[in-house]
């Protein structure tokens, strides 16, 4: 069946190109759609600075791990202050040499169906509609690189995948991902499914975008071939794009966002390492190098599903408590994009395996954490120059510390990142009279500032 569908839907792109090539038309051909779009567009879609973006866990987000579980807490997602849902992988999992005890979200088994654990497409279309009600964005994670052993187009189409000498079919190179099966991306049947696979959720769940995983060792062309393709499907409406990479020419391809990787290395390191607090902003001017548009953003985080479960939850990488909320400030608001994985906002201390079934207890939910973080996202929210702004570095070894600017608002951050109180000696260009960016109270700002142990200030003026 999905063999004919794939014929199919090759013959309508040939037929496409037929139509649409004229001598006044130098676009892109489209092909047509087998499918027909579910739902109605999202006209309060984030614009791609204004995105707080929070992770999805399914297995952990709910006792019942399931999408009626996720939508069960979307008035929780929204009053936090995030405005896009990214879902970990929704789709089956492969059975045939799985990892763990229910196998990694990251190995597909069907790219074109949901996890009947999760539960069905009608439930994720509704999780969706609901979503939207309270002007939140989904977007779905994509694995594009590699199926599960038990994918469906291993035996149709063994030809779509990668092999050794022996003619075998192989696990992405350099790597120990025994799970999964390489896919060859100089197959361009292969590509037209995968496109056609991914527009499939667009138009029969009426999702918003996509975080691809795994995104720089896919090629270039094919992203860009599949985000042109899909960014025409909602004619009215924009999807989100985040690459799990840090190629700059990611941003060529038409993704929205990188990831900050980088970032996240550099900061473990000031806390595991005692590295000074100027090695953060040398990863941001590195992440940014050779990014000539000043509106591109890179995706920050102190968590995610690879980080908890792999090296620590917040608590455990950033000193505790308090160091973990100086932590996500500077994260936040450092020329970034935001991205919370489910439980860190409310303190949740234990690493979550996401091959099992490991549910989050939100009975021990910290109030004062998640004041915090409530604190700190809705100013983000309200702050052109956190969003859009220029960014200029100011770290001392102990305080990572920036303005952000544009031009109406000058916002300064200064973030102990230390277990110290610290005096910070001002630069005479952020000397003088300021406002608290969360109280609205007068701070004066003379030659020097004594940060408590991780205490951070947010001023503007």
């Amino acid at each position: 069946m999905k063999s004919n569908i794939n014929i199919i839907y090759t013959l309508l792109i040939t037929l496409a190109f037929i139509s649409c090539s004229s001598s006044d038309d130098n676009s892109t051909p489209i092909a047509p759609s087998p499918y027909t779009q579910y739902g109605a567009s999202f006209d309060k879609m984030p614009k791609k600075e204004d995105a707080i973006i929070y992770q999805v866990n399914i297995r952990a987000f709910s006792q019942a791990g399931t999408l009626k579980g996720v939508q069960d807490r979307l008035t929780q997602i929204q009053e936090l202050g995030a405005n896009v849902v990214y879902l970990m992988p929704v789709y089956p999992v492969g059975k045939v040499k799985a990892s763990g005890e229910l196998g990694s979200p990251y190995a597909v088994k069907d790219y074109k169906a949901v996890n009947p654990d999760f539960g069905t497409l009608q439930d994720l279309q509704v999780l969706v509609e609901e979503a939207h009600k309270k002007n939140m964005a989904v977007i779905l994670d994509w694995v594009a690189n590699h199926t599960s052993w038990d994918n469906a187009w291993i035996t149709q189409h063994p030809n779509w995948y990668q092999k050794n000498d022996k003619g075998e079919i192989i696990i992405p190179p350099g790597t120990n991902y025994n799970d999964v099966a390489q896919l060859d991306f100089n197959n361009t049947e292969m590509k037209d499914a995968m496109i056609d696979a991914m527009s499939y959720w667009v138009y029969n769940a009426n999702i918003d975008g996509f975080r691809c995983d795994y995104a720089d060792l896919v090629p270039q062309n094919f992203w860009s071939d599949a985000i042109t393709k899909l960014r025409v499907i909602k004619k009215n409406q924009n999807i989100l794009m985040l690459a799990e990479g840090t190629k700059v020419n990611h941003f060529a391809s038409g993704f929205d966002y990188t990831f900050g990787f980088n970032f996240f290395t550099a900061l473990e390191k000031l806390f595991k390492e005692n590295k000074p607090a100027t090695t953060i902003q040398e990863a941001n001017a590195a992440e940014y190098a050779n990014n000539y548009d000043p509106q591109n953003r890179i995706v920050r985080y102190t968590s995610n599903h690879d980080v908890n479960l792999a090296e620590g939850t917040p608590y455990e990488l950033f000193g505790g408590k308090q160091g973990s909320i100086a932590a996500f400030v500077v994260a936040s608001y450092m020329k970034s994009v935001p991205m919370i994985y489910n439980g860190q906002e409310v303190g949740y201390n234990k690493r979550i395996n996401y091959f099992a079934k490991t549910p989050i207890d939100w009975t021990t939910a910290d109030a004062s954490v998640l004041a915090e973080y409530k604190k700190i996202i809705a100013f983000r929210n309200s702050s052109n120059a956190i969003k859009k702004g220029t960014y200029t570095g100011y770290s001392s070894t102990e305080i990572s510390a920036f303005t952000m600017v544009n031009e109406t608002e000058k916002v300064l951050v200064l973030s102990n990142l230390t277990s110290s109180a610290v005096k910070y000696l001002v630069a005479p260009s952020l000397k003088g009279t300021w406002k608290d960016a969360f109280t609205g109270t007068s701070v004066t700002v003379g030659a020097d500032l004594t940060l408590q142990p991780f205490q951070y200030l947010v001023l503007k003026n």
